[in-house]
Order: structure tokens, then C-alpha cells, then sequence
């Protein structure tokens, strides 16, 4: 009897011209609690449809309690007690919880679905993992955290004895976060066995015992999580030294850019004021829900507020609509950077030269070369790592697609970038990258707004740092007064126990 539950020796997978995974190994122990981190394209999206058997492997070994495996298909990596729980949630939002939950293995009875059953079955599951929703709400009205616990839910249907979560805490609030701890903390003190992977450290160290490093689609090595450094982790994720996680440089502070005076959205926020200057980062923060979002979208003409004032350059202007505050130099890097930020099936020279398509067009016909040459000088700017111009956005890394992001942005003329929460899922090889081109800009004289929830981010990078809180300002502070307790005090400050309305 092996003392592993779950062992991988030599895997090879090869996709046509790309080896995606070269002679990984990883060991899972019973009850155990394993991260696995890399940077975005490090193999850990492949290892896990290996793990499945959504992907066969060229070459190399899968072993069950010491028995050698061979799964033909999803179906036989279930049955084998295995379950993946994905970032994007694979549900149908049209179909109520239970109905997701069970899924290909439903209730059945003299050829009849047992809806009653299922329901049952499916509300114990929810009591058990603490879910403040019913079996029969539909799965599209849930939250992202709600919808991943049920696709626990599932897993837990299945009878899985090892559950995979890949970045489950991406897009969760920190409260949503432990919560999720919480629910990892109780399946392993049932005795499953369960793979983390995360690019955040926080999630290691609160949940796992052992972390394995993927690079380059290889196995860099696996360590005790209480004998590892930052440092060293980082150096064997990126294959270098990151001596500056946030290269925040000296500026000179220029004069005023932007004002906005006393915005009010019903609903969303009330009597906001801030301003920001030529050369200055300003971080946004508070919790996710606190209205960031929602004012610096009115500020770009993506919704209307009810009263408030915009000035640009200290002058008076009236933002109706997106392609006004664009012509005046406001530039928003929206956070769903795959369905707001790029159209993702196209190539990235377009993605990059779509908003200003019309600078190449003569007499009603696109000038194709000069578009190309544009595009390519931008994303070699920001050092996108790709084949060429042509491949589709879809194609990159999350940190990648950020990057073209920011190209597309530097093709405009810019006063005022906007970024909001421009390093969410990814990995912190890409996140320096970025940090880095950030501060660049601030250095030509761009005035930045950077809307976050990470406070190592917000601390690191911002000159001056504005708190919300249910949609109202809870507090400002200078750079060198912050610090994390601060602002996670102003975070949950109740604005004189009023909301936005």
C-alpha cells in the first residue's frame, strides 16, 4: 500500500509544436492539503486534465493507493474518486442548484429522475458545507462564491476523495475567502485529499502543507510550506530574482488632471470627491461591493450619475458616454478584461487598434500595413509574450491579456488611466511586469487611478490612497501614513452608519 493516495510520475504532454507538460511529477498524500503553483502557462491548467483524464498523457504514470491507472475519459477519473473544481464555474445558470449538482449522476428510480430526492440530497450537501441557499434557487442567480459552492457540492456527490480547486479565490471577497478556508478546513477533516492551486500566497499558507512548483511546463520541486521563503518560492516560480515586487519609482507630482465633485448615483454612491495629478498614482480601495467600480464607470461615460462634477485640466466637461471621456483622454482598463476588455477570437494587433481604427483608413479603406506596424510597436512596448500579431487573445495568459489591455490603451491619447484591479488572476511574474509599466507611466506624466483590493498592491504602488465604503469616502491617506490595519479599518467603516442612497 503506497503512502500516497495519488502520485504522478514522468508525465509528458504534447500538444502540436508545444510540450505542455515535460516529465512532471507530483505526490498527494491522504488528507493532505497540496499547492500548486507556477506562473500563467507554468502547465498547471494540463496537469489537471491529465489528472482527470479529460487529457491523455504521451508518456508517464498515474497511480491510485499504489495501484497503476489509466483513465480513458473524464467518466473514469470520477468514478475513480477524483473531482475538479474550476476558476469559471462550469454550471448551467438556467438550471436550479440541485439540478447542477447531480448532474450525469442523477436520482433515478424505475427510469424516473427522483426531482424529490435530489432535492433533498442536494439541501443536506448545501447544510453541510453552510450555504445560505435552497436546492431550488437557479444556479444563475448565485454569486461566484456561491456557485463554487456547489460545484464542491458536486464533488462531494460523486463521493470524491480528491478534490482539485483551481484559483478559487480569485474573484471572492477576503470575507467570501474564509469562508471557502472554512469549507477546505472541514473536507480535509473528512479526509479528502485536496490540490490548491493559487497564485496567491495568503492561500498557501492559511490551507496547505506542501507546495510543488511547476516553470516552463517542468517540476521545479515541492517544499514544506513552513521552510520556504517568499523569496525563494517567487525565484522558483519566475526562474529569477524579483528584488522589488512593486518598482514604484520617484515622480514628480505635476498639477491637478482630474477633479470629480460630489458624484451621486442612487443606490451606488453618494457625495464622492477626489482628485489626481500628472504623475500620480492614486489607489482606490475598500471592499469588494464598495462602489470603486461604479464611479470611476460614471466617470467614463459608462453610466450616468445623478448629480456631480467632472473637470479635466481644471475646465468644466460633461462625459455623456464612453467615446467622450476616450476623445478627452480617460482611459478605463475595465476588470473583466475577457468580456470588457478585449474581443477575445481576435488577433491582438486588432484588439490593440481597434479604438483608433480610423487613423488608418484612406478614402473608406483600412491601411492594413501601417495598422500592423502600429500594433506590433505597442505590444512590444508593454513585452507581450506572443507568437505574432495574429493569435487570438483567447490564446494568452491572463497576464499577457493584460498587457494587451494596456497596449491598446497607449494607442490613444492618453491624461488619465484608469485601472481597475489590473493583476487579478495572475500570476506574480506578470503582476512585477505590470507594476513596473505602471510606474512608466507614471513617469511620462499620466495620472493613474488604480481600483484594488490587495492592500500589498495598493501600498506598494499608490502615492495617495482613497478608502470607500458602502458606496461613501471613509478616509484618504498620504503613502508614507498607511498601513493595512488603517485601511482595512476605513474599509469596514460605515460611512456614519449610512449606505449610498
Amino acid at each position: 500500500m503506497s503512502e500516497y493516495v495519488l502520485e504522478l510520475k514522468g508525465i509528458t504532454k504534447i500538444f502540436p509544436g508545444v510540450k505542455a507538460l515535460n516529465n512532471v511529477q507530483f505526490q498527494l498524500l491522504p488528507g493532505e492539503v497540496h499547492a500548486l503553483m507556477g506562473e500563467n502557462g507554468a502547465g498547471k491548467s494540463t496537469f489537471i486534465k491529465v489528472i482527470t483524464g479529460v487529457h491523455k498523457a504521451e508518456e508517464g504514470e498515474i497511480f491510485l493507493d499504489g495501484e497503476k491507472v489509466d483513465f480513458k475519459g473524464p467518466k473514469d477519473a470520477q468514478e475513480a474518486g477524483i473531482a475538479a473544481v474550476y476558476q469559471h464555474p462550469t454550471s448551467y445558470p438556467d438550471l436550479t442548484v440541485a439540478e447542477n449538482i447531480f448532474m450525469g449522476h442523477e436520482i433515478v428510480k424505475n427510469h424516473m429522475i427522483q426531482w424529490g430526492a435530489m432535492n433533498a440530497e442536494a439541501n443536506k450537501l448545501l447544510q453541510k458545507l453552510d450555504a445560505d441557499f435552497d436546492a431550488k434557487a437557479e444556479m444563475g442567480t448565485l454569486s461566484v462564491a456561491q456557485q463554487q459552492m456547489v460545484e464542491i457540492a458536486k464533488a462531494i456527490s460523486t463521493n470524491a476523495r480528491i478534490i482539485i480547486l483551481d484559483e478559487p479565490t480569485a474573484s471572492l471577497t477576503r470575507a467570501e475567502s474564509e469562508k471557502l478556508y472554512k469549507l477546505v478546513d472541514q473536507l480535509k477533516e473528512d479526509g479528502v485529499s485536496i490540490i490548491f492551486i493559487s497564485h496567491r500566497f495568503e492561500d498557501m499558507y492559511r490551507l496547505a502543507s506542501r507546495v510543488t512548483v511547476f516553470r516552463d511546463s517542468q517540476y521545479i520541486g515541492t517544499y514544506p510550506v513552513d521552510g520556504i521563503t517568499n523569496a525563494d518560492l517567487i525565484k522558483a516560480m519566475v526562474g529569477r530574482e524579483i528584488t522589488t515586487m512593486y518598482p514604484k519609482p520617484k515622480v514628480e507630482i505635476g498639477d491637478e488632471v482630474l477633479r470629480i465633485e460630489h458624484f451621486s448615483m442612487p443606490g451606488y454612491f453618494k457625495d464622492v470627491s477626489f482628485n489626481v495629478r500628472a504623475g500620480e498614482i492614486l489607489g482606490m480601495t475598500g471592499l469588494v461591493g464598495a462602489g470603486r467600480t461604479e464611479v470611476v464607470e460614471a466617470v467614463c461615460g459608462i453610466t450616468q450619475v445623478e448629480e456631480g462634477k467632472v473637470y479635466l485640466n481644471r475646465e468644466e466637461i460633461h462625459i455623456r458616454k464612453p467615446i467622450d471621456a476616450m476623445k478627452k483622454g480617460i482611459i478605463l482598463l475595465p476588470e473583466d478584461r475577457q468580456k470588457e476588455g478585449l474581443i477575445m477570437s481576435w488577433g491582438l494587433g486588432r484588439n490593440v487598434t481597434l479604438p483608433i481604427m480610423g487613423k488608418y483608413a484612406k478614402r473608406g479603406l483600412n491601411d492594413n500595413k501601417k495598422e500592423r506596424e502600429v500594433s506590433r510597436d505597442l505590444l512590444e512596448s508593454v513585452d507581450t509574450k506572443a507568437v505574432d500579431i495574429f493569435q487570438p487573445a483567447s490564446s494568452l495568459s491572463g497576464g499577457n491579456q493584460q498587457k494587451v489591455v494596456v497596449a491598446k490603451a497607449l494607442g490613444q491619447e492618453m491624461k488619465v488611466v484608469i485601472m481597475d484591479e489590473p493583476t487579478k488572476g495572475v500570476d506574480v511574474g506578470a503582476k512585477a511586469e505590470i507594476y513596473a509599466i505602471m510606474g512608466d507611466l507614471a513617469k511620462q506624466g499620466y495620472a493613474i487611478i488604480l481600483i484594488s483590493s490587495e492592500m500589498p498592491e495598493i501600498l506598494g504602488m499608490a502615492d495617495r490612497i482613497f478608502v470607500m465604503c458602502n458606496g461613501r469616502k471613509t478616509g484618504e491617506l498620504m503613502r508614507e501614513e498607511a498601513t493595512q490595519e488603517i485601511i482595512l479599518d476605513l474599509s469596514m467603516e460605515k460611512a456614519s452608519g449610512k449606505e449610498a442612497r
